[in-house]
């Protein structure tokens, strides 16, 4: 069966993860996903992740990510999907939200990639909102 907010799983994947307190988490893996991780890499909001072929079949890879914690509690306190497959939200340059008045980030996926809501400012481009991280 197919997904129809891959991620969207993957963001539910990571806020169950943490309110557990695992060290790691897994999902599939796909080209979208590993972008926003670099993102939240990149951030420091998680550790790290890694791409692995599963044993059971040999054509179904996943991403295995390392959740970050500080001083016993999660880094990421919310994490919150913007654009959905029903209803997508794009911004322009200029009307780029704002995450908790700066304390935390949008990633944007733009015509040059997918970054955070900072860089996108620094590189001048607009594009889809897909989720905010605090």
């Amino acid at each position: 069966m197919t997904m129809s907010d891959p991620l969207g799983d993957m963001l539910t994947r990571i806020r169950n993860g943490q309110q557990a307190r695992k060290n790691v988490v897994s999902s599939p893996a796909s080209r979208m996903r590993s972008n926003v991780l670099e993102v939240l890499k990149r951030e420091g909001y998680i550790r790290g992740f890694t791409s692995n072929l599963s044993e059971e079949t040999q054509n179904y890879s996943h991403l295995n990510i390392e959740l970050k914690y500080y001083e016993g509690e999660p880094v990421i306190r919310e994490i919150k999907r913007i654009s959905k497959p029903g209803r997508r939200v794009y911004s322009k340059i200029n009307e780029l939200p704002r995450v908790f008045n700066g304390l935390g980030i949008s990633i944007i996926s733009t015509p040059q990639g997918v970054m955070s809501d900072n860089e996108a400012r620094a590189a001048n481009v607009g594009g889809e909102v897909l989720c905010h991280v605090f």
